[in-house]
C-alpha cells in the first residue's frame, strides 16, 4: 500500500471536478469500445437480423463463448495494461508515475461529465427552447426524445444523472479504493478493470438481437461488480438525507422491482431522498417501454433537484474518498 496512493486519489478527483473529459481528448473508454465494436462486428454478421432467423443453435454457442472470452481480455487486459503502464512510468521517475495514474484514474471518473451533460440539457430547457433541450439530450439516452414534454426531459435527466452515478463515478472510486489497499496494485489498474466491464455493458448488454448472446456474460459480469458499490451509496444517501429508515424502505418496496438488480436501487435512492419519482413510460425506436415508477411523487422534478441529485453524488464521493484517505494516511504512518 503505497504511501503516494492517497496524492493520487486526491489529484484524480481534483482532475474530474475541474476539467472531467473533454470532447476529442483520448480517453480509455474510447479505446476499449473500439476494440468491443472491432471484435462485435467480426461475429455478428448481420446486426439487422432478427432473433429467430439470426440464431441457431451453433450460433449460439459460439455467440456465448466469445462473448465470454471478450469480457475477460477486455476486463483483464485494461486493468494489466494499465499497471504496466505505470509502472513503468514510475521506473522512469516516481513523480512521472504519480502523474500518469492521476490522470488515468481520473478518467474513470465521470462526475464532472454527468455534471456537464444535465446542464447541457437544462440551459436550453430554462430558456424555453424545447427542441434544442429535446436534441441535446438525445446525446444522452437511448430512449426517443423527439416528442417528450418538459417534465419528461427533466425525468430523463433525473434518471441518466442517477442511473450514472453509480457505474460511472461511485462504482468507480469503490475499485480505486480497493486497489489502493492491496499491494503492488494501485487504484487505476481496478479501475480501469470496471471500466473496460461497464462499457461491455453499456454496448453489448442488451437482451435484444443481435446482442442477446455475445453480451449476456458481460452484462451478468457487471451486475455482479456493481452490486457492492450501488448497496454502498444507497446506504451513504439514505444516510446524507437525514432520513436513512424512509429511504431505505422506499428502495426495498420499489427498486425490486425494476428488472436491473442495480440501476432501480440507485435511481430509487436519489428519487426518494429528494422526494420525486421516476420510472414510467419510455419509447425506444417508438417502441414502449414501461419502467416501474420509483419512490413517491412529492415535489415534482425540477432543474434544481437535478442540480441537488450532482450535488449528492459529489457528497458521496467525498466522503468515500474522505474515509479512503484516512486510512491510507494512517497505514503510511504505521
Amino acid at each position: 500500500m503505497g504511501s503516494g496512493n492517497y496524492l493520487i486519489l486526491a489529484l484524480a478527483a481534483s482532475l474530474d471536478y475541474l476539467i472531467g473529459d473533454p470532447w476529442g481528448w483520448p480517453h480509455p473508454v474510447r479505446g476499449m469500445g473500439w476494440i468491443i465494436y472491432q471484435f462485435v462486428r467480426g461475429i455478428v454478421n448481420n446486426p439487422l437480423a432478427t432473433e429467430d432467423a439470426y440464431f441457431t443453435k451453433t450460433r449460439i454457442i459460439t455467440h456465448r463463448l466469445a462473448g465470454i472470452v471478450l469480457a475477460i481480455v477486455l476486463v483483464m487486459g485494461s486493468g494489466g495494461l494499465g499497471w504496466i503502464i505505470v509502472q513503468a512510468a514510475r521506473f522512469i521517475h516516481p513523480l512521472l508515475g504519480v502523474a500518469l495514474e492521476s490522470i488515468i484514474l481520473a478518467s474513470c471518473f465521470a462526475a464532472r461529465s454527468l455534471r456537464d451533460a444535465a446542464d447541457d440539457v437544462l440551459q436550453p430547457l430554462t430558456q424555453g427552447d424545447l427542441a434544442k433541450a429535446r436534441k441535446t439530450l438525445s446525446n444522452y439516452v437511448g430512449r426517443d426524445t423527439e416528442n417528450l414534454s418538459s417534465s419528461e426531459i427533466l425525468r430523463a435527466v433525473l434518471e441518466t444523472v442517477t442511473e450514472n452515478a453509480t457505474d460511472g463515478v461511485m462504482a468507480p472510486l469503490f475499485y480505486a479504493l480497493a486497489g489502493c489497499f492491496i499491494p503492488m496494485v494501485g487504484a487505476a489498474p481496478l479501475a480501469l478493470a470496471y471500466k473496460a466491464a461497464s462499457t461491455l455493458d453499456s454496448m453489448v448488454g442488451y437482451r435484444a438481437a443481435p446482442y442477446t448472446y455475445i453480451g449476456w456474460f458481460s452484462a451478468k459480469m457487471e451486475d455482479v461488480l456493481t452490486w457492492l458499490p450501488c448497496r454502498l451509496t444507497v446506504l451513504t444517501l439514505a444516510l446524507l438525507s437525514g432520513k436513512p429508515g424512509y429511504v431505505l424502505q422506499v428502495c426495498r418496496r420499489d427498486a425490486t422491482a425494476d428488472p436491473s438488480p442495480n440501476s432501480g436501487w440507485s435511481e430509487c435512492a436519489y428519487a426518494a431522498v429528494l422526494g420525486v419519482q421516476v420510472g414510467g413510460i419510455n419509447f425506444y425506436r417508438g417502441v414502449a417501454k414501461h419502467k416501474p415508477l420509483l419512490a413517491e411523487a412529492i415535489h415534482p422534478i425540477t432543474p434544481e433537484r437535478i442540480q441537488q441529485a450532482t450535488r449528492l453524488t459529489r457528497n458521496c464521493f467525498l466522503i468515500w474518498l474522505a474515509i479512503a484517505q484516512t486510512a491510507l494516511i494512517l497505514l503510511a504512518w504505521l
